[in-house]
């Protein structure tokens, strides 16, 4: 008898979900996962549960994965030393040969196999493959701490999104498998590049036109000065937030991949902590949301 409660307050929560799924049934929402999330072993089997529950419940999700941490550990472990400009990894042809391994290989193999353990069927997969993803050189600017002019700086063989191919994705959710893609794609003049993941993810969202675009973070969404969560921004706001100051750092990169995704169609972005026990599940089945969301206007 002491069980009953618990089993009713479980029966009302799914119940609350179904106007939710129904909302979602057959649309397609890409996911970048990275960050805290990605080390954590039990964070990981609660994302890959996730996953499979989404795609049973009739979306098609779609895994775009960083892994930056990992690769810095395997370029020390190989004593690949590093150059950095402007507080940046120069990616040289060494280190894109272990960015591909480990990205391409390593980590996107164990998220297929967390998906699968949970009972989904996974294809691996980066942009590469099919020609998914081309990609063209990217070239960063920062600003120099003494002189506070901003300067051009070459990363190597950083690159960022230049087209996306739809065709291998549709065929593959067609197939009603869920794709965990890598971000390494090649450029126009056949060099594999590294490609930043949340960048990535927007571009896949962008031409897919997908209903959402997920970034998991390692921050609750963005924050006000006074570092409380905003819940819901349009992109006047996030140009507004950038100019005054309250966006900085590593935020106005997502921002800006919020919105190119945006621009090319996508219908609303999340940013949202991936620390958070079932993230995925109280964004897009709740009325409670997990971060903060932003639209057009």
């Amino acid at each position: 008898m002491t069980e009953l409660p618990n089993v009713h307050v479980r029966a009302e929560v799914l119940a609350q979900a179904l106007p939710h799924m129904q909302r979602y049934d057959q649309e397609i929402v890409v996911i970048k996962y990275g960050g805290h999330a990605m080390g954590d072993r039990a964070a990981a089997e609660d994302f890959a549960e996730d996953i499979v529950l989404l795609e049973q419940s009739g979306l098609k999700p779609i895994v775009v994965h960083g892994g930056g941490p990992q690769i810095g550990k395997m370029l020390d472990r190989l004593g690949i030393q590093s150059e950095f400009r402007g507080g940046l990894r120069v990616t040289d042809e060494a280190t894109v040969e272990v960015v591909e391994m480990v990205l391409a290989g390593l980590i996107n193999k164990q998220i297929v196999g967390w998906i699968s353990a949970e009972g989904g069927r996974a294809v691996g997969l980066c942009g590469k493959d099919g020609n998914m993803v081309r990609a063209k050189r990217a070239m960063k600017t920062v600003v120099d701490p003494e002189s506070h002019v901003e300067q051009t700086v070459d990363l190597g063989l950083v690159g960022e999104p230049d087209h996306v191919e739809r065709g291998v994705l549709d065929a593959v959710l067609k197939a009603e498998l869920i794709p965990v893609l890598a971000p390494v794609a090649y450029g126009a003049d056949g060099q594999t590049y590294n490609v930043n993941a949340d960048t990535f993810a927007g571009a896949i969202a962008g031409a897919l036109r997908a209903k959402r675009l997920l970034l998991l973070t390692d921050v609750p969404g963005v924050l006000d000065k006074d570092k409380k969560l905003i819940p819901e921004l349009t992109v006047e706001d996030c140009r507004r937030l950038i100019a005054d100051g309250t966006i900085t750092g590593g935020m106005i990169p997502k921002i800006e991949t919020c919105m190119y995704a945006l621009e090319r169609g996508v219908e609303a972005v999340v940013i949202l902590d991936g620390k958070v026990n079932h993230a995925v599940l109280l964004e897009l089945f709740t009325d409670y949301g997990a971060g903060t969301l932003i639209r057009r206007g």
